[in-house]
C-alpha cells in the first residue's frame, strides 16, 4: 500500500511563494510518475505538474509554466512543488499523486492510482 502525505500549504499574498512537500511511503519504487494536482469546489481536478521518476523529465500545466517547479528527492522519498509568483487563481486544494501507468505523462487524474489527503493553498490579492 502506498501512502502520500502532503504538507506546506497555507495562506500567502499574491506574488509570494510556497513549497509543497509530498512524503511517500510503501511500494513507491516502481511509480512511473509523481504529480501534483489541484481542485477548487465545483471544478474538475487539474494536473499542475508531473515528474517522470526514472527520467526526471517534467511537465507543467499551461497556467503554471515558468512559475512552478516540481522536483524529487529519492533519498527522502519526497516530491516537492515550488510555487513562485502565486496568483489568486492558484487558490485550491493541492493533491499529490502516484501513477503506475504508462499514460501518466498526460496528467489526467484517471491514470493516477494513489492520492494524498490534500493541502490547502490560499492566495489573496
Amino acid at each position: 500500500q502506498v501512502q502520500l502525505v502532503e504538507s506546506g500549504g497555507g495562506s500567502v499574498q499574491a506574488g509570494g511563494s510556497l513549497r509543497l512537500s509530498c512524503a511517500a511511503s510503501g511500494y513507491t519504487d516502481s511509480a512511473v510518475c509523481m504529480g501534483w494536482f489541484r481542485q477548487v469546489p465545483g471544478k474538475e481536478r487539474e494536473g499542475v505538474a508531473i515528474i517522470v521518476t526514472a527520467e526526471w523529465s517534467t511537465y507543467y500545466g499551461d497556467s503554471v509554466k515558468g512559475r512552478f517547479t516540481i522536483s524529487q528527492d529519492n533519498a527522502k522519498n519526497t516530491v516537492y512543488l515550488q510555487m513562485n509568483g502565486l496568483k489568486p487563481e492558484d487558490t485550491a486544494m493541492y493533491y499529490c499523486a502516484a501513477s503506475y501507468s504508462v499514460y501518466c505523462r498526460n496528467a489526467s487524474p484517471r491514470h493516477y492510482n494513489y492520492w494524498g489527503q490534500g493541502t490547502q493553498v490560499t492566495v489573496s490579492s
